[in-house]
C-alpha cells in the first residue's frame, strides 16, 4: 500500500494506492479520469495514513489488497495538508496535461 498526497486545483487530497510506485502509469491515469489533468503528488508514509484514518484505511487497505486501485482517504484538504508533515515525503511527480516529471 501506499499512501498519496496530492496537491491539484482544488487543493489537497490524501489518497491510498495498491499501485507499485506513483508514477505508474495505470495510477496517474485515475486522476485524469476524475477530470484531475494537472496535479503534483507525493508518497506518504503509510504507516501515517493508518494511524489516522484508522477503520477506513483498513476497510480501503483491505479492499485493494486484492485488486489494483486508488481509493480516496480524505478530501479535507486543511485535515490532510495539517496532519502530514512535508518533511517527511517521498518521492514525487507533477504532471500536467500529458507530461509527468519527478520532483527529485
Amino acid at each position: 500500500m501506499k499512501g498519496i498526497l496530492v496537491f491539484s486545483a482544488s487543493g489537497p487530497l490524501m489518497l491510498l494506492s495498491s499501485y507499485p510506485t506513483i508514477d505508474d502509469p495505470d495510477l496517474l491515469m485515475t486522476p485524469q479520469a476524475k477530470g484531475i489533468d494537472k496535479f503534483m503528488a507525493w508518497a506518504t508514509p503509510v504507516d501515517r495514513c493508518r494511524d489516522l484514518y484508522g477503520y477506513s484505511y483498513r476497510d480501503d487497505a483491505k479492499d485493494l489488497a486484492t485488486r489494483r486501485g486508488v481509493h480516496v482517504l480524505d478530501t479535507d484538504g486543511h485535515r490532510v495538508f495539517m496532519n502530514f508533515s512535508l518533511r517527511d515525503l517521498g518521492p514525487g511527480i507533477v504532471r500536467e496535461r500529458q507530461i509527468v516529471s519527478s520532483t527529485g
